[in-house]
């Protein structure tokens, strides 16, 4: 079987979306999806594209997706973030994991980042003991924060 990683095209979008959806049904948040087919591409794909992606594919088929962008940390720089890496179920076992994130990990390096993250659910045992394989720090200090949707405005219109 022949395995290939490449940049995504917008042409891609739509397989995106639904490697999108079929991750959080995986991930038991289906209902989660929030995200538009035209959002993906105007935010990957537009006159300001905030994510890259690329796409694994297995004999000449797209069946992954890999989705990250750059943050930056004040203690270390810059840093490549690892939004999902997905690939169907079908073809798992194939390499194309290893293949992704060592892609990623050389992708990272060209682009002098100087650590590379991402999250992983502490109910996903398989991923977590391939990312294990990895060497890869799970660190269990730090608590993930977040505001979404009215609570984001809610702070914002907070009076000081």
């Amino acid at each position: 079987m022949e395995k290939n990683i490449r940049f995504a095209t917008e042409n891609d979008v739509e397989f995106i979306f639904e490697m999108i959806k079929e991750l959080a049904v995986y991930e038991k948040a289906a209902d989660k999806v929030e995200t538009s087919i035209e959002q993906i591409r105007e935010d990957g794909f537009g006159e300001k594209a905030y994510y890259k992606a690329v796409i694994l594919e297995l004999d000449n088929k797209a069946v992954g997706m890999a989705l990250f962008y750059n943050r930056y940390s004040t203690w270390k720089g810059k840093s490549l973030y690892l939004e999902d890496l997905y690939i169907r179920p079908e073809f798992r076992g194939n390499g194309l994991g290893m293949m992704g994130m060592q892609w990623l990990a050389q992708y990272a390096v060209e682009t002098k980042c100087y650590r590379f993250e991402w999250q992983v659910l502490d109910w996903n045992e398989p991923s977590i003991q391939f990312y294990k394989t990895l060497n890869a720090d799970l660190d269990s200090e730090w608590i993930n924060c977040r505001l979404e949707g009215n609570r984001i405005q809610d702070l914002a219109n907070r009076s000081l």
